[in-house]
């Protein structure tokens, strides 16, 4: 008895009959149909507390919102069936001659800001987030309520901040907010600190305040400055993935070229056998084990060492061992060789591109300080200095590295003390190669697999081995980010383009000045 009194005194109430009346409204708006009434019953039906005022504005997101004209009834479709949108019960009355709510831009703004409300007490941290950051973009100021009550609730710091700097972009874009709020608002804005900052604050440039104009010119000023920093930092950033890409590029170059004099003009075609090898390993997980893809990486890359290492030394054994001395002829003859692996590439898989999937762990960004970076790019530039220290070990380290410096600094000499230079030169020039398949492995996840990929890098890769220092492993690593980064930074000034001529000049001059690279290393071509 007493729970039916407290019933009948809630729907008596004030609060319970503006609540059903702004719903009400807020349904009436909706079935009208016209821009300005769906704008005007999106805002009070996020208002109302309606329970299914979430679900309504989702289907009017998705299209599936409809009206009818005879009573202005809205009703949701699902599937082939409509229900009401009110209650959620199936639809009664006709169907037919329904009219869908459409939505333009302004309508869009409002359903994603009430949306953003809706969304702001939810359970899931990640939409509470997504909802802070739409409601800040929407600068709406029916919000503020909202966003006061969810403020006080929140205890992830990270999600309250967005939610009080969405708090003082309303305040800001409110045109009766005090000067003294609008002045306490600017601070949150500014230590945001990013284009979306900068929009809001430059919207108080006509602003009656004396005050809050010079505090926000102050705030945009020192947000320009932020993100000059970043941006230089993110070019250098951009400079190091691209010189860890050249690195893995030329490294088999530096040590073929270091150690045998050879003018490899097919060394990228190893890397695009590297490239395929990865498409047909991750073909065969796609066939046989689809639930393992993301490891198909870690196979693809011993084989693409094994196969493009296999035909390093077949090209080696077959055809430059019969040219050492003759540096024209070999640059000839692997030119030859590097058309027929391109064109035998186009004959066995076609001349358009292959789709090579990437890894779930290679996929997406992160924030870190201002700078966004991508996993992909982050695991190349890892993978490529693993890569480097590797080599660092085996020819520093182990018995064929050992050799295979003898053999650089003096061939005559080393053969005298007993070492099968033949043998060094074919297993050094299969490592050269098996590196460069490697490097299509990477290569493979950035960019085109096709028969012209090797061509997009054997350039850059001399002009990295010649300017590091021939069969330098240091040079090359130091000489492909002093490139990359040196790139990057001209590119905002210069273009693509006259950047990577100026480079190309730099280097034609330095070669003139240093003809041995920043670090020299003794071998064949200095023997001679």
């Amino acid at each position: 008895m007493i729970r039916i009194l407290a019933l009948f005194l809630l729907l008596l109430s004030p609060a319970f009959a503006l609540a059903e009346g702004g719903a009400d409204s807020a349904y009436g708006k909706l079935g009208a149909g016209g821009y300005s009434d769906i704008e005007t019953g999106i805002v009070e039906l996020a208002a109302s507390g309606d329970p299914r005022a979430a679900i309504v504005l989702s289907a009017l997101a998705d299209g599936r919102l409809y009206a009818r004209s005879a009573d202005k009834a809205v009703l949701i479709k699902e599937g082939t069936n409509f229900v009401d949108a009110r209650t959620g019960k199936p639809a009664e009355g006709p169907t037919d001659g329904l009219k869908p709510l459409r939505v333009n831009n302004k309508v869009r703004r409002a359903l994603d800001a009430a949306q953003g409300q809706l969304n702001l007490v939810s359970p899931d941290p990640a939409k509470r987030q997504e909802a802070a950051d739409a409601v800040f973009k929407a600068r709406d100021i029916a919000a503020l309520p909202a966003l006061d009550a969810a403020i006080a609730k929140e205890k992830d710091a990270g999600i309250r901040r967005t939610m009080s700097e969405a708090r003082a972009a309303a305040i800001l874009s409110k045109s009766g907010s005090s000067e003294a709020d609008k002045l306490a608002a600017i601070p949150a804005i500014q230590a945001r600190g990013d284009g979306d900052a900068m929009a809001v604050l430059r919207g108080l440039a006509n602003d009656p305040s004396e005050a809050a104009r010079n505090a926000a010119a102050k705030s945009i000023a020192s947000i320009e400055t932020r993100l000059a920093t970043i941006g230089g930092v993110q070019n250098i950033w951009y400079g190091v993935s691209l010189g860890s890409v050249l690195l893995l590029a030329a490294i088999g170059l530096a040590i073929t070229f270091g150690v045998m004099g050879v003018i490899n003009m097919a060394h990228g075609e190893m890397v695009m056998i590297g490239a395929y090898t990865t498409y047909l390993v991750q073909e065969a997980f796609r066939a046989h084990a689809p639930g393992l893809f993301d490891w198909s990486i870690l196979v693809a890359i011993p084989a693409a060492f094994l196969v493009s290492g296999a035909v390093g030394v077949a090209i080696e054994r077959g055809i430059i061992r019969f040219l050492y001395g003759r540096p024209l002829e070999t640059l000839l003859a692997t030119f030859g060789v590097s058309l027929i692996l391109q064109q035998t590439v186009r004959t066995i898989f076609g001349p358009t591109n292959r789709e090579v999937g990437v890894p779930g762990f290679m996929t997406g960004a992160f924030d870190f300080f201002g700078l966004s970076i991508t996993w992909g790019r982050l695991w190349i530039v890892v993978f490529c200095l693993g890569l480097f220290f590797f080599l660092l070990f085996v020819l520093r380290k182990t018995s064929f590295g050992l050799k295979t410096r003898a053999v650089t600094q003096n061939r005559r000499m080393a053969a005298a003390m007993g070492i099968r230079t033949p043998y060094v030169d074919a297993m050094t020039f299969g490592l050269g190669s098996g590196i460069a398949g490697i490097a299509g492995v990477a290569l493979s996840q950035i960019d085109n697999v096709s028969p012209n990929l090797g061509q997009s890098y054997i350039i850059d890769s001399f002009l990295v081995v010649v300017f590091g220092g021939v069969g330098n492993l240091w040079g090359t690593l130091v000489a492909a980010l002093t490139l990359g980064v040196a790139n990057k930074l001209a590119e905002p000034y210069f273009g693509a383009v006259l950047a990577k001529i100026g480079l190309l000049i730099f280097i034609i001059l330095f070669i003139q000045k240093r003809p041995r690279g920043l670090f020299a290393l003794k071998g064949r071509a200095v023997e001679s």
